[in-house]
């Protein structure tokens, strides 16, 4: 069955195509039926992002069927819907791999239905991680170190617009009385943070192994604890992007989920291959369209 891949891909440019309309209908058979006085535009997504000349419709109509036009103009709606500048990434990708707008838009399917398969597991890696970060300081500051003066000198005080983890432990401690509600509220990159070098000697050198048990063996500590830091900076980027419904597509999310189960698995094997059965990234990742 011919599909509109190979037809979208031979479209011209509307100007090209309004040029040669009066050839066109001079070749065609005569016919009782008319074009639509003033015609109808279909909007940008389908011929190099220019609206349709007002009689194309009726021409694809004519040389392609009327499914094939309805099939074009609610791809054109659609892509309008969600707008032209958004669009234009999978238009790009699209076009790269030698296809047209029905496929740029079926890319974008499969970037949303993608960005909420990967929820199941980013939502129980952040989880797990954030509790056995929060175990660790407790073994060290004890179970209310969300108070613990100690643990509040140890973050750093960074000036300027970026993140400040002191600043978020200070504004939750105003609000909130248990350290579990503060552990639940602190945000991804507050965990992310108590992996960096200034934490090896106050926590990560005698805490590291029981709250990570996991980890590759045969590196030094140091070596584990930037390798947690580096990948959670990765999965905290791709949350980002999922959250902001930004594209993901052109990312190895293979790769990404490997990440993800890595730490996962790193806290606690059970957990892993427990999350594994509760997800349906991995099928959803395999039916990318190109």
């Amino acid at each position: 069955m011919t599909t509109g891949r190979s037809l979208v891909s031979n479209f011209v440019t509307a100007e090209q195509e309004a040029a040669r309309i009066p050839d066109l209908k001079s070749t065609m058979p005569t016919s009782k039926k008319t074009p639509p006085r003033g015609g109808v535009f279909v909007t940008s997504s389908v011929l190099g992002g220019r609206c349709m000349h007002p009689r194309i419709p009726w021409l694809v109509k004519k040389l392609y069927g009327h499914r094939f036009l309805k099939s074009m103009q609610k791809t054109c709606a659609v892509s309008t819907a969600l707008s032209s500048v958004r669009m234009a990434t999978y238009r790009s990708a699209a076009t790269a791999a030698g296809f047209g707008a029905e496929e740029a838009l079926a890319l974008y399917a499969w970037n949303a239905r993608v960005s909420g398969a990967l929820l199941t597991p980013l939502h129980i890696c952040e989880v797990v991680v954030r509790n056995a970060v929060a175990d660790a300081i407790e073994l060290i500051h004890g179970p209310s170190w969300p108070w613990n003066s100690g643990f509040e000198r140890s973050l750093p005080r960074c000036a300027g617009p970026g993140y400040n983890p002191l600043t978020d432990l200070q504004r939750l401690k105003s609000k909130r009385s248990t350290t579990d509600q503060i552990v639940a509220e602190l945000k991804f990159v507050f965990w992310e943070k108590m992996f960096t070098s200034r934490h090896d000697d106050r926590i990560w050198n005698s805490c590291l192994i029981q709250v990570f048990p996991n980890l590759e063996p045969a590196n030094t500590t140091a070596e584990n604890r930037k390798k947690l830091f580096e990948n959670l900076n990765k999965v905290r980027l791709l949350r980002n992007r999922i959250a902001h419904h930004e594209p993901i597509f052109s990312r190895d999310l293979q790769a990404d989920f490997c990440i993800i189960i890595g730490l996962v698995e790193g806290r606690c094997r059970a957990s892993a291959s427990w999350m594994l059965k509760q997800q349906h990234a991995l099928e959803v990742i395999a039916t990318k369209p190109f």
